[in-house]
């Protein structure tokens, strides 16, 4: 009798190889379908994850997983109810320390985590469990307690991991003078950082010159440095070259460096009539540049978002380009004189021709000849970030496209008085099927005129090549422009689609689009500038920003949402609200107030397939006020497709009953992930006890999944 032979399958490997494969999945949701399979594949995908963020209630001890013995990295910033100190008196009545313990048993191997801290209480009985963190994050976005004492919230820390390189603590609101102190009465810690993120939001002022001074003499071995602070020469502490040449002085080894205004963290846009210039300039000189550029020689990516004038810099930027070969990544804010483009000798930031990812913004005489001279001299780029520019139009930013169309994947473009939405695409449609994330303002302008931005590629063929580039390469370029000299021409003779541009060109590879849209406009015109075609679409994200208060009674019924179901493999939304101002309860005879402007915002999205949705309420800035209104709420709970919905804001708790019905909901969080959270819940909003309600109520429900 013959033998059949049975086809091996992938549960005849050993574990071993198992484990391996299963490590290599990095993917939250891959990896949990992975472990439905069978027992043997549940087992090893909970033996082989490395990080894991909890997203339970804090009183449920018994529900605290202990199958993840490999976790390294823990996230223990979303537990609820989110914003209290871990196990406080108002969210439960265990002791504290009793927590600590069962998840140094369940998680024994952690080096790095991220904790919300309200209170210095949380460290202190946490950091004792883990001596060995090597990197950690804390997270506050409440106010810091008045009685505390400087630096209470990092002793513990400092005193009990002795191990400790990263500590980051951009989403942590603290006063710049309590960490000083603690970094000089812990030397040894002090030297063993390499990593330091001082880019705190909520800052107003930022950290002061002599503040910085002694941060980086504690630090002498920081790789990573970002920091926030003030560049006004008009105030105490500013930030000038004195500053800038300690940093190099004092951190030699520095791969990457943020030195930001705290003014850049607003993120109200500018005005795209303004000339450019501020009305003082920093105490930055070429000098005091070239001097700081030659001390960081092995600089990576640089950020130095000024925002007040740092003028002729182009020369210091050749030192730049000299000094730190390895640089890589370089964003300048409020910078001018980048490029003189003057011939065809490359100059200024164009001899940066290591650059994968620029970001340039506020620059006043930044015009067409300076950005195609950047595109000629950095062919390397992959990631381009214009802002604030109003000397770039069509016709600069068009040619640059075609001069890195074999690199370029991700753009944005904003508050650029000359490129519009109409205008932006049809600069960047010859790369349209390339790029991979996208920005630009809804800026509509006049969609009907299909006359602007087509025959502008004459410019290219008067580009002289620089004698660096190799006689092959500068060949296929020159074939290249050729070829899309022709095809644009061929297109010229073409019929149109009714609105300008070409009804053939699809945005293939497009997988995240950003948008900026002042309140009162519509989304819907969105598909009529030219995004129609975008069929791997998977995230947008929709920052709404204006005054309310000064706006008449939108005519149309929607904002538009519903137009977005043109993109098929769309299933993430983050819609910001949070910079719409209007009235909460106030409104004058006549205006609306903002629940019914939340109407007109989220009016159609019940028909969008989303998985998951990030939400910022509108506000009003008289009562900080950032609730949930009951319209939001109804139509929010027609998503029926959603997985996920995070509210970064308040919500009375019977306006959250109405996402419990909806069949594919499992997580669900009131976050106050602003600056300042709300100290005291009203006694009509979610408090803990209306939290734990709706928790369990969401997950007494059936999950078939």
């Amino acid at each position: 009798m013959a033998i059949i032979p049975v086809a091996a399958t992938i549960n005849d490997l050993p574990e071993v190889i198992l484990s391996v494969i299963f490590s290599f999945l990095s993917d939250v949701r891959s990896r949990n379908r992975l472990s439905l399979v069978c027992r043997r594949f549940r087992a090893l995908e909970r033996a082989t994850r490395t990080s894991l963020a909890l997203r339970g209630n804090a009183r449920d001890l018994h529900l605290i997983p202990r199958c993840f013995g490999s976790v390294t990295h823990l996230d223990l910033s979303l537990l609820s109810p989110w914003g209290h100190a871990l196990l406080s008196p108002a969210a439960s009545s265990l002791d504290p320390n009793l927590l600590a313990r069962r998840l140094r048993v369940a998680f024994p191997l952690v080096t790095s985590l991220v904790v919300y801290a309200r209170s210095a209480r949380s460290l202190q009985v946490l950091a004792p469990q883990w001596p060995g963190l090597r990197h950690v994050k804390l997270v506050r976005w409440h106010q810091r307690p008045q009685s505390q004492p400087a630096g209470d919230d990092f002793f513990p820390l400092f005193e009990h991991c002795h191990s400790l390189s990263t500590l980051d603590l951009s989403e942590f609101y603290y006063w710049t003078e309590d960490l000083p102190p603690v970094l000089q009465a812990s030397p040894g810690l002090a030297k063993s950082l390499t990593k330091l993120d001082l880019l705190t939001t909520s800052f107003t002022e930022g950290f002061k010159d002599d503040e910085i001074r002694t941060i980086t003499e504690a630090c002498p071995n920081l790789k990573q440095f970002l920091v926030a602070c003030r560049f006004d020469p008009r105030l105490i502490g500013f930030v000038g070259d004195e500053v800038l040449l300690a940093i190099a002085a004092n951190c030699p080894k520095l791969t990457l460096l943020h030195v930001a205004d705290t003014s850049s963290f607003w993120n109200t846009r500018g005005d795209p009539e303004d000339n450019g210039f501020t009305a003082e300039d920093a105490r930055i000189s070429r000098a005091g540049l070239i001097d700081f550029f030659s001390g960081l020689q092995f600089l990576e990516e640089l950020v130095l978002d000024v925002c007040q004038n740092v003028r002729d810099s182009g020369l210091a930027l050749e030192v730049l380009a000299r000094r730190c070969p390895k640089l890589r990544a370089l964003k300048l804010g409020q910078f001018h004189g980048l490029c003189a483009a003057v011939g065809s000798q490359l100059d200024g930031i164009a001899l940066c021709q290591g650059l994968e990812s620029l970001s340039i913004k506020n620059s006043a005489d930044l015009t067409d000849m300076g950005l195609i001279e950047i595109a000629r001299g950095c062919c390397r780029l992959r990631k381009l970030h214009i802002y604030g520019c109003k000397g770039i139009t069509v016709k600069g930013l068009r040619t640059l496209a075609c001069l890195l169309h074999r690199t370029l994947v991700d753009v944005s473009i904003s508050c650029c008085k000359n490129l519009d939405a109409k205008a932006s695409l049809q600069a960047l449609e010859p790369i349209c099927e390339r790029i991979q994330r996208l920005h630009i303002d809804c800026v509509w302008g006049n969609l009907d005129d299909s006359g602007g931005g087509y025959h502008n590629f004459d410019m290219i063929d008067s580009i002289e090549h620089d004698n660096d580039i190799d006689e092959d390469e500068y060949e296929y370029e020159r074939r290249s422009r050729k070829k899309y000299k022709f095809d644009f021409d061929a297109m010229a003779n073409t019929s149109y689609d009714g609105v300008g541009l070409w009804s053939s060109k699809s945005w293939d590879r497009l997988e995240y689009l950003s948008l900026w849209i002042a309140v009162g406009e519509l989304l819907s015109p969105l598909t009529m500038a030219g995004l129609e075609d975008c069929p791997n679409l998977e995230e947008i994200r929709i920052k709404i920003e204006g005054d309310c208060r000064r706006r008449s009674k939108p005519m149309e019924r929607e904002f538009g949402l519903s137009s977005l179901t043109i993109y098929p493999k769309l299933t993430k939304m983050v819609l910001d609200c949070k910079d719409t101002i209007g009235y909460v309860l106030t409104a004058p005879a006549g205006q609306m107030d903002l629940s019914l402007w939340e109407r007109f915002f989220l009016n159609g999205i019940g028909i969008l397939s989303l998985d998951e949705l990030d939400y910022w309420p509108p506000q009003d800035q008289d009562v900080n006020q950032r609730s949930l209104s009951l319209p939001a709420a109804g139509l929010m709970s027609e998503c029926i497709t959603l997985r996920k919905l995070f509210i970064h804001g308040t919500a009375h708790e019977h306006f959250m009953n109405f996402f419990l019905p909806m069949p594919n909901r499992r997580d669900v969080q009131l976050r106050g992930t602003y600056y300042p959270a709300p100290e005291n819940d009203t006694s009509t909003e979610m408090r803990v006890d209306s939290c734990c309600r709706f928790e369990d109520a969401l997950n007494s429900r059936r999950i078939d999944d």
